[in-house]
């Protein structure tokens, strides 16, 4: 599949170097093929080219390494020869559909990721509004259960991104639930916002509160002592403008999002749940993990 795009002149000393030109769009038409390039005609960003000018596909190769996982293993879980892998890893060749799941399910991560060109534009449009479990038009509709059942379903990862969450820090029931999960092994982040941040007396002025949103984290950590310096427990602090607040357990989101004057209560909740394929979830979690690696750790 050739991509035909017309490329501007290029000026050199004044005058259009109508050779380099040309020689530039020969490049960008000549080979081109939809996994190997974007739409315009550019190296994919989530791949390299290998000796014999073959596009590698990194993150598959990044995720095995990160993963511990070897070829060989992931062939023997998929059911596919080895040097099927090695295809995908270092020509950039995209598996069938099937196997793409198979592997993102292995590996735990998303297909889009992975092969980002593999799906169209409207099969990601699917698979991500399958992501949406249900909308509540308020924090304060959302059932009580729902918040007991988005952790005690974690067996891996409990993520909490908020400036103050203090109805969740003032409900006995859910910090003595962080506290189990924690011992039985999962691992529980906390992210509060800087009380001493120009951010959050931003969001208090805001929100018609003034130093009452500072006060408020301060009760927090004064109400998460119990579980702070316990294993697999972290908590820190952060300086970012928050657009959302961002609750996980494993792959499940409660997104809470916020409206400039409105309290965070009366602001709208999106359920959500990774679907492969989808991508909503996976940037809700990216951008946790952006604000969670600039945060500063609390003392316990």
């Amino acid at each position: 599949m050739s991509v035909m795009i017309t490329c501007p002149f290029v000026a050199v000393g004044g005058a259009y170097d109508t050779e380099s030109a040309a020689k530039r769009q020969d490049e960008i038409t000549t080979g081109r093929d939809m996994f190997k390039t974007s739409r315009l005609g550019l190296p994919r960003p989530w791949t390299s080219p290998n000796v014999a000018g073959e596009m590698a596909n990194e993150r598959l190769r990044a995720v095995l390494l990160e993963r511990g996982v070897s070829i060989a293993e992931l062939a023997d879980a998929i059911q596919v020869d080895p040097k099927t892998v090695e295809r995908w890893i270092t020509k950039g060749r995209a598996p069938y559909r099937k196997h793409r799941y198979a592997v993102a399910a292995h590996l735990g991560t998303d297909e889009s990721y992975l092969w980002p060109e593999a799906l169209t534009r409207e099969q990601v449009a699917s698979a991500s509004e399958s992501e949406i479990v249900t909308v509540y038009p308020h924090r304060w509709a959302v059932p009580r259960d729902a918040w007991g059942r988005l952790f005690a379903q974690a067996d891996e990862e409990i993520g909490i991104l908020v400036y103050s969450g203090l109805f969740l820090a003032d409900d006995a029931g859910i910090v003595r639930m962080l506290s189990e999960k924690a011992a039985a092994g999962v691992r529980v982040r906390i992210l509060l916002g800087d009380p001493n941040s120009s951010e959050v007396a931003q969001r208090g002025a805001d929100e018609g509160i003034d130093d009452g949103m500072a006060a408020r984290i301060r009760n927090v950590l004064v109400l998460y002592k119990p579980i702070r310096g316990r294993k697999n427990v972290e908590i820190r602090l952060h300086r970012t403008v928050l657009y959302n607040s961002i609750y996980r357990g494993d792959d499940q989101l409660l997104v809470n999002t916020h409206v400039y004057g409105t309290p965070a209560g009366n602001a709208p909740v999106l359920h959500l749940r990774r679907v492969i394929g989808g991508d909503m979830v996976s940037t809700y979690v990216d951008s946790f993990e952006k604000v969670w690696d600039q945060a500063t750790p609390i003392e316990s």
